[in-house]
């Protein structure tokens, strides 16, 4: 009798679930399931194998229990991804996000990307000096011209998704219950209206916050109309109130948006004088979690750093934030110990010395 054909997507469903099942009993599979600690946060990471990035962000999620399990009752869902700049090599790369963007279609959500990018020649930057600006017309041209050479707006157009330019349009005030740098936090109303945000940063390090991945990607959805382009204004503020590097800003916009799923571009990642300075550096890994803060740790971890260097991960628990410790994460697919690799460490400046180098000036 000849035997069904399996395909590959079908075979890393099937093995999941064979996991899944397993684990119940005690078993330690390759995929290092465990059956202790059932509402431990999950993380996956997976190595793209043979340049296949696409099977890796399927097999990630997959890992996490699919993407059904990971999106259930969730039907309005933006993907934020790191759009830093105008360059694909600080960015987070399209064929994630358009992956993405397909496995939560095909699963019948509505979907849509947005982003609020923080420099771009011609706009902001002029004559390799970075200018702050609130002046839409300067900000909406930037962002148009950011997703038009990414490759975003024909992506989009191609499965008809709308992208949100969250630099401005109609912006709401939301109140925060703890707030850090402020009592409230004003973003683009599309974010009170989706279900999901999931967050899709590029593996980075950064002078300012020492890593950027899940949490601080979502920095960009603070309105430039609002708080200035590259945030200068708010930082401003943030400082004042003694934020540690950027920290209190990332915890405020993270407290104050629903994100359900953070994937990590580790396809490439960045050393040293991130996030547009440094060296790139072949990681060759996806990273995924439901958590923000547990992605977030697992990653810098797999980048050599410890939970006690990253200012945001500090501060996210001394607010209460969990999970608390890496022993408080279930990790499946690859181990830490197996693909970490000892990152450059950035040079750190304090927001109050780097804004004289970029952002003082206004346009």
């Amino acid at each position: 009798m000849k035997k069904p054909k399996i395909t590959r997507r079908k075979f890393i469903g099937t093995a999941s679930a064979a996991a899944i099942g397993s684990a119940a009993f005690g078993l330690n599979l390759v995929y290092g399931y465990s059956s202790e600690g059932r509402s431990k946060e999950i993380v996956s990471i997976v190595r793209i194998k043979d340049g296949d990035t696409a099977t890796a962000v399927e097999e990630a999620i997959e890992l996490l229990g699919g993407i059904k399990a990971v999106t259930i009752g969730k039907n309005r869902i933006m993907l934020k991804p790191n759009l830093v700049a105008d360059s694909p090599a600080v960015t987070t790369k399209l064929i994630i996000v358009k992956t993405l963007a397909q496995l939560m279609q095909q699963a019948g959500k509505e979907v849509m990307i947005g982003e609020g990018s923080a420099a771009a020649s011609s706009f902001n930057v002029i004559d390799n000096e970075i200018f702050r600006t609130n002046k839409r017309e300067i900000l909406d041209g930037m962002q148009q011209h950011v997703f038009d050479v990414l490759g975003y707006s024909e992506m989009a157009q191609s499965l008809n998704i709308p992208l949100i330019n969250l630099h401005s349009g109609e912006i709401v005030e939301v109140p925060l219950k703890n707030g850090l740098a402020a009592k409230s936090v004003k973003i683009h109303k599309s974010l009170t209206e989706v279900d999901l945000l999931c967050s899709v940063p590029m593996m980075k390090t950064h002078t300012l916050a020492t890593v950027t991945l899940a949490m601080k990607n979502l920095i960009g959805l603070y309105p430039g109309t609002v708080y200035y382009s590259v945030r200068s204004w708010l930082h401003d503020r943030a400082a004042e109130a003694g934020s540690p590097g950027v920290a209190y800003e990332v915890i405020d916009i993270n407290n104050a948006v629903k994100t359900g799923l953070s994937i990590i571009d580790a396809s490439s990642a960045m050393e040293g004088d991130g996030p547009t300075g440094g060296t790139l550096v072949d990681m060759g890994l996806i990273i995924a979690g439901t958590s923000p803060l547990a992605t977030d740790m697992v990653g810098a971890s797999l980048m050599g750093f410890e939970l006690n260097d990253i200012p945001a991960i500090v501060l996210a628990h001394k607010t209460g934030m969990l999970p608390a410790a890496l022993d408080d994460i279930e990790i499946r697919g690859l181990r830490i110990d197996q693909c970490k690799r000892k990152f450059v460490k950035p040079n750190i400046y304090k927001w109050t010395d780097a804004s004289s180098s970029f952002g003082a000036k206004e346009l």
